[in-house]
C-alpha cells in the first residue's frame, strides 16, 4: 500500500489514538530510509491540511480533533469567515465564522486550521450574525502574501504602513524607510510596498521592510502601481518576446493567406465598444441561392503567430488572459499583435478561423462549417452605430453618428459620414438580417431554459491625467445581443465537434448552484415578497428572472441571485453550462484577449485535419494529453480569478476617486440608490448605475427626526411621516468618502 493511502487510513481507524510521528514510526518498525520518508510526508500533509498535530505534536485526521482548513477572509471589523477546503467527492461545507480575538496571527487570505468551538468554551463568541459555526485558529498553513502594498505614516516613535486593502486590519511596523537605499526616499503619506517578517505574537503588531517607493497615495499611477504589485500584473513584456515580436511582418504576407477560404470579397464586418483597441471577431454575410444565408463567425487566428512553445506562447500562457483595469490594460499579447496584426481592423488584410452558419429561408440553421480564412473587415462598428442601423430608417441621421476615438492608424477606417448612400443601405441590410436571425437565435435559447442573468454595467471613464472623470451606464441592447448570439453559436458548436471527435481541449464549465445556497436565496426572496417554488428546478428560476425584471428591488435580488450560483471554470470535460442551459460549450472567440482560447484553436486545427483525412497531428497543432489539458485548465481558471479580482478593486478605487472628486463640484448629482439595509445608525443604499455602496447616517437627515419601526426595517419621520424603507427606492448625494477605509457616506437631498 502507499505511504501516503497507510497513513491516512491508519489515521482514520476508529481504534486509532493520537500519537507522535516518532512514535509511529515505532509502532511500525521502519528502517532508517523510510523513517525519513515517514517524516517529509508528515510536513507535506500537515502543509496541506490534510492532517493536523494537536497538542504533543500528536497526528490525527481534521475531523477526529473537531478542526477545519481552509482559506481566511477577514471583515473590516477584524472578524473573519474560515472557507473549508473542497474535498473530492464531498459537497462543500459552510464556513466557519472566527470573532476578531479568535483570528490569533492570521492574515486575509491565510490557509489555516481552526478549531470549532463548543458554545460553552470560554472563547465561544457571544455577539455575532448569521447561523455559522464558530471556531479558533490555532495554525497558519500558509501566508496568502509576503508583501502588501499601503500608505506611510509617522507616528511618535515609529513609522508604520497602513494596508491598502481595509481587510488587514493591522497596521505594519517598519523601520526608518529613508534609510532603506532608495531613491527618491519614502516620506509619510507615499505609497509604498512592505516585506512582511514573519509575525508570531498576537500583541505585537506585524513588522516588516519597506522595499519600494510607487509614489504619492492617491494619485493614479501609485494606486495603479499597487494592484499592478497586489495581483502580480506585468504591463511589459520580457525581452524573449520582443525579440520574437520585431520578426513578425507588419502586414499579413500574400503567401500566407494560401490555403484559406478567401473572404475578402465578401460583406464582413465589426461592432464592438467605442474605446475598443483590439478586435477579435467579424461576422460576414452571403445570400446562397434558394434564399439561404451564411453567416461567418471569423476570429483572429492568433495561433498561426503565437506558436505552441514559444516564448510568446509561455508568456501568454502564464497571463491567462488581458485584465481591463479601469483605463489601463494590461495584455496578454504584445500590443503589435493584439492592436496590430491580430486584429481585425477595418480595411486590412487578416488571418482567421472561422465557423460557417448556413440558415434556410425559415430561418433554420441548415449547416455547420469550419475552416481557415482570410478576411478584410468593410467597417469598424461601434454598438451605438449597429442600435442605430437597426432601428433608425432616416440615413441622414445614421450619417451624423460621431466615429469612435482613433487609437491607432487604421483603427476607426471611414466614418459614416464619408460612406456613400449605396453602401450605407447596404450596412443596414446586412445588420437588420443578422438582428433577424440572431434575435430568434435568442428567443428559441430562452425558450430552451437559458437564463437572461444579464445586468447593466457601469463603465468609468478617466480623464488625460488618469483621474476617474465620468461613469456611463451600458446595457445589454440588441447591438450586445446581435454579436452575443453568434459568439454563442460559435462557441458551441466548436465544443459539440471537439467532443464527437475525442479531442484532448478545453471546456467552459459552469456546474448546477448548491442546493442549500438557492434555499437560502429563496428565504430571502420570499422577505421582499417574492414566491419562487423549488429553485433547485430550472423553470423555476426560468419563471423568476421577468419577475425579477419588474420588482422595485429588482437590481438587488438579482445579484444576489448571480452571487447564489458557482463560479464558471474552465475543464477538461464537457460538463455543461448551467447558465446557458448548454451540453457543449468552450471559448473559442476571443483568443487576442484569453489563452483558452488560443489553446481551442489549435484543437480546432486537429479537427480540420481529421475532417480533411489527413493525420491529426497532434502534437504539432497544439493538442495535450488529458493531464496535460486538466493542468491549464486549473492554471487559466486561477488567472481568470485573479484578474476579476483585480479589474474589481480597480472598480472599487476609481468609483471612491470619482465620488471624492464629486465632493467638490458645486452642482451635486444625484444618484438614484436602493436602500439594501438598516439599521440604528442609519441605513446602507447601492448605486443602482455603479453598484457603490455607502451609509446614509441618521445624523444627516436634518428634515425631522426619525425614529425606527418596531421591525427594523424603516425610519418614519416624527412630523412629516416619511419613510426611508428597506428596498425603496431613493435619490442620494455624496457626503463623505474615506478612501483609507474605502468608505463612502451619502446623505438625502432635502
Amino acid at each position: 500500500m502507499e505511504l501516503r493511502q497507510r497513513l491516512l487510513s491508519h489515521l482514520a481507524r476508529r481504534d486509532y489514538v493520537p500519537i507522535s510521528v516518532t512514535e509511529l514510526a515505532r509502532q511500525w518498525r521502519t528502517g532508517t530510509g523510510e523513517r525519513r520518508r515517514l517524516s517529509g510526508l508528515v510536513q507535506s500533509l500537515l502543509l496541506e491540511g490534510a492532517i493536523v498535530a494537536i497538542k504533543g505534536n500528536r497526528l490525527c485526521l481534521p475531523r477526529a480533533a473537531n478542526l477545519v482548513s481552509g482559506r481566511i477572509n477577514f471583515r473590516q471589523n477584524g472578524a473573519a469567515l474560515v472557507f473549508p477546503e473542497a474535498k473530492p467527492n464531498e459537497p462543500d461545507k459552510p464556513p466557519v465564522y472566527i470573532s476578531a480575538e479568535n483570528t490569533g496571527v492570521a492574515l486575509h487570505g491565510d490557509r489555516v486550521v481552526a478549531r470549532i468551538l463548543d458554545p460553552a468554551d470560554r472563547d465561544y463568541p457571544r455577539r455575532r450574525t448569521g447561523d455559522e459555526a464558530a471556531g479558533q485558529v490555532i495554525r497558519i498553513l500558509e501566508r496568502a502574501r509576503t508583501t502588501l502594498t499601503g500608505t506611510l505614516h509617522r507616528g511618535r516613535l515609529h513609522f508604520y504602513v497602513r494596508p491598502d486593502d481595509p481587510r488587514y486590519p493591522h497596521d505594519i511596523l517598519v523601520p526608518d524607510p529613508t534609510q532603506a537605499g532608495l531613491k527618491p526616499p519614502p516620506i509619510e503619506g507615499d505609497k509604498v510596498i512592505v516585506k512582511l517578517h514573519d509575525w508570531t505574537e498576537r500583541h505585537l503588531n506585524p513588522e516588516g521592510v519597506v522595499t519600494d517607493r510607487l509614489g504619492r497615495t492617491f494619485e493614479p499611477g501609485a494606486e495603479l502601481a499597487a494592484i499592478l504589485h497586489k495581483y502580480n500584473l506585468e504591463p511589459g513584456f520580457p525581452p524573449a518576446v520582443r525579440r520574437e515580436i520585431a520578426t513578425l511582418p507588419g502586414t499579413v504576407p500574400v503567401r500566407d493567406c494560401a490555403g484559406r477560404l478567401d473572404y475578402r470579397g465578401v460583406p464582413t464586418f465589426t461592432i464592438d465598444p467605442d474605446d475598443a483597441k483590439d478586435f477579435d471577431d467579424a461576422l460576414s454575410f452571403e445570400t446562397l441561392a434558394g434564399g439561404e444565408i451564411r453567416v461567418g463567425v471569423h476570429i483572429a487566428d492568433v495561433s498561426h503567430y503565437v506558436r505552441q512553445g514559444s516564448a510568446l506562447d509561455r508568456e501568454a500562457r502564464r497571463r491567462g488572459n488581458s485584465t481591463y483595469l479601469v483605463g489601463v490594460v494590461v495584455p496578454m499579447l504584445p500590443v503589435e499583435l493584439s492592436n496590430g496584426l491580430c486584429s481585425l481592423v477595418e480595411g486590412e488584410d487578416r488571418l482567421t478561423k472561422a465557423v460557417l452558419f448556413t440558415f434556410g429561408r425559415n430561418g433554420r440553421l441548415r449547416h455547420t462549417a469550419c475552416a481557415n480564412t482570410v478576411i478584410r473587415s468593410r467597417k469598424r462598428l461601434t454598438y451605438r452605430q449597429a442600435f442605430a442601423l437597426l432601428f433608425e430608417d432616416r440615413l441622414d441621421k445614421i450619417r451624423r453618428l460621431p466615429p469612435p476615438p482613433m487609437h491607432q492608424t487604421g483603427s476607426t477606417g471611414r466614418p459614416l459620414s464619408e460612406l456613400s448612400p449605396g453602401e450605407l443601405a447596404d450596412l443596414q441590410h446586412w445588420v437588420r438580417q443578422l438582428w433577424t436571425i440572431a434575435s430568434r437565435l435568442r428567443l428559441e435559447r430562452m425558450k430552451g431554459g437559458s437564463l437572461d442573468l444579464d445586468m447593466p454595467e457601469t463603465k468609468i471613464f478617466v480623464d488625460q491625467n488618469g483621474f476617474a472623470d465620468r461613469l456611463e451606464l451600458i446595457t445589454n441592447d440588441e447591438s450586445h445581443q446581435l454579436i452575443e448570439e453568434f459568439m454563442l453559436l460559435a462557441n458551441e458548436a466548436v465544443a459539440r465537434i471537439t467532443r464527437t471527435h475525442h479531442l484532448s481541449s478545453l471546456y467552459r464549465v459552469h456546474d448546477d448552484p448548491d442546493e442549500e445556497r438557492l434555499e437560502e436565496y429563496r428565504k430571502l426572496l420570499a422577505t421582499f415578497g417574492v414566491k419562487a417554488g423549488d429553485l433547485s428546478r430550472r423553470e423555476n428560476v426560468v419563471h423568476l428572472l421577468p419577475l425579477l425584471r419588474r420588482h422595485p428591488q429588482g437590481h438587488l435580488l438579482r445579484t444576489q441571485l448571480l452571487r447564489s450560483m458557482r463560479k464558471a471554470c474552465y475543464r477538461p470535460t464537457p460538463d455543461g453550462h448551467y447558465g446557458l442551459n448548454k451540453k457543449d460549450y468552450t471559448h473559442f472567440t476571443s483568443p487576442i484577449r484569453r489563452y483558452s482560447d488560443l489553446a481551442v484553436h489549435r484543437v480546432f486545427d486537429s479537427s480540420l485535419a481529421r475532417r480533411g483525412g489527413r493525420d491529426a497531428q497532434q502534437g504539432r497543432h497544439g493538442g495535450s494529453t488529458s493531464a496535460g489539458i486538466a493542468t491549464l485548465a486549473e492554471h487559466l481558471s486561477l488567472t481568470e480569478i485573479n484578474s476579476t479580482e483585480a479589474e474589481r478593486e480597480s472598480v472599487k478605487v476609481k468609483l471612491l476617486e470619482f465620488f471624492e472628486r464629486e465632493l467638490d463640484r458645486k452642482k451635486k448629482t444625484h444618484f438614484p440608490a436602493i436602500i439594501t439595509d438598516v439599521r440604528t445608525h442609519g441605513f446602507f443604499v447601492e448605486l443602482t448605475e455603479s453598484g457603490a455602496f455607502g451609509l446614509v447616517h441618521i445624523s444627516s437627515l436634518k428634515d425631522d427626526f426619525y425614529q425606527l419601526n418596531s421591525s427594523g426595517t424603516t425610519f418614519i419621520g416624527r412630523k412629516n411621516h416619511r419613510r426611508f424603507e428597506l428596498g425603496h427606492k431613493i435619490s442620494v448625494v455624496v457626503h463623505r468618502v474615506d478612501r483609507e477605509k474605502r468608505l463612502i457616506d451619502f446623505s438625502v437631498p432635502n
